[in-house]
């Protein structure tokens, strides 16, 4: 019997790495997991998948996490920004850490189910000493990744530019 392996993938915005992981899953006969860290995350902290991404891109201050414990804000809140459709969550109840320590116990669990290939969502880092583990980095020239987004979600090349400058430049965290 072959042991599990796990294979993580972290990619450039546009560079085509979930379909190389998708392909690569298929290929190998393993589990692909790609959008179900999201769905599991917003299941386990009850946020939208904005709401997770919006909370993970704030810094750590260890300020914010000492007033928390001394003076607890309450948990409810939703902010509206004049500038967007979208209704921005507020929870003060989580920190950066709870979403990183959530990922965690979630993509383990996807591991150890068995082999499997995994794309961006902390993989790199997380399962980060595993036995059987194989980390790969997708990247592509700017040119390349601006005309793949341009054609996947039909944009201009000014809006393809524009997902490239607001994504991070590897979606590996």
């Amino acid at each position: 019997m072959k042991e599990p392996f796990v294979i993580t993938i972290s990619r450039e915005v546009g560079s085509g790495g979930r379909t190389i992981g998708r392909k690569l899953a298929e290929k190998l006969g393993v589990r692909f997991s790609d959008k179900e860290l999201i769905d599991a995350l917003q299941a386990k902290l009850n946020l939208t998948a904005s709401g997770i991404e919006e909370l993970k891109g704030k810094k750590k201050r260890w300020l914010d996490d000492f007033i928390q414990m001394v003076a607890p804000v309450p948990m409810s809140g939703l902010l509206v920004s004049g500038e967007s459709d979208y209704v921005s969550e507020y929870n003060s109840s989580l920190s950066v850490n709870d979403v990183f320590e959530a990922e965690k116990e979630i993509l383990n669990g996807i591991a150890d189910e068995g082999s499997c290939v995994i794309a961006g969502r902390s993989g790199f880092f997380v399962l980060k000493g595993r036995p059987n583990k194989v980390d790969i980095l997708i990247t592509a020239s700017r040119d390349k990744r601006i005309a793949r987004i341009m054609e996947k979600q039909k944009l201009s090349r000014e809006k393809a530019e524009e997902v490239i400058l607001v994504q991070p430049t590897f979606e590996c965290d």
